[in-house]
């Protein structure tokens, strides 16, 4: 998903991150409040930037040529909303890309777009249309990550198009191109992030459901066992 160091064309990544500013101002805002109101979140949420930043970093090759991940945002975008995981996402990205030359400085607006805006904003809505469509906790935890990933990576191919629009059809073709290459590799990857997130919610519940009792998954609680 990571679009490398100076693949886009500069205006494209210039664009990309002023529109990704906003969100990140937002986010910055929010996180500050939430953890000022309620300071004993902080291990929290290290702990969903950690499940971020190692998913995230997990480059698993592709039988396309291409490489693809897990993002893991679906997890903080559960217990802390979407608007907290545009900062942590920003940091996650932001480090991989110093440290592991894991996408780049000049494409960081447009990452930060697909896998810390976008990603988690699919995720908390879909979280948030399971929560009024009746399912229980776990089919919609599954589904929050699962579809929160794809959505990364449809606004990846996105991002690519419009960048690289196909001699011949233009923008369809090659978006086509783009997510066909990905889809390979990432359906799967996103059933098994779907599931890791399942497991990881369901054991932060199991033996902390005390300090979760606020956050937004926990609104799920009551039709547990029944969807």
């Amino acid at each position: 998903m990571h679009i490398m160091e100076g693949f886009l064309p500069p205006a494209h990544a210039l664009g990309w991150a002023a529109v990704s500013l906003p969100f990140l101002a937002w986010g910055l805002r929010s996180i500050g409040r939430d953890l000022q109101s309620h300071p004993e979140r902080r291990m929290l949420l290290g702990v969903a930037a950690a499940f971020a930043f190692l998913l995230s970093a997990l480059k698993l090759p592709s039988v396309t040529g291409s490489c693809s991940h897990p993002t893991g945002v679906g997890l903080g975008a559960a217990l802390f909303g979407p608007a907290a995981m545009v900062p942590v996402g920003f940091v996650v990205l932001m480090f991989q890309a110093l440290l592991m030359a894991h996408g780049g400085l000049t494409t960081l607006g447009a990452n930060v777009f697909s896998m810390a805006i976008v990603g988690p904003f699919v995720s908390y809505g879909v979280l948030r249309a399971a929560s009024a469509l009746g399912f229980s906790r776990s089919p919609a935890v599954f589904l929050a990550a699962c579809l929160g990933d794809l959505a990364t990576y449809i606004t990846t191919s996105i991002q690519l198009a419009l960048a690289f629009p196909a001699a011949v059809g233009g923008f369809s073709v090659s978006f086509f191109k783009f997510a066909g290459i990905f889809a390979l590799t990432q359906v799967p990857i996103a059933i098994s992030e779907g599931l890791l997130t399942l497991l990881v919610v369901n054991a932060m519940v199991r033996f902390n459901a005390h300090e979760l009792r606020a956050l937004p998954v926990m609104t799920l609680g009551a039709r547990e066992g029944g969807a």
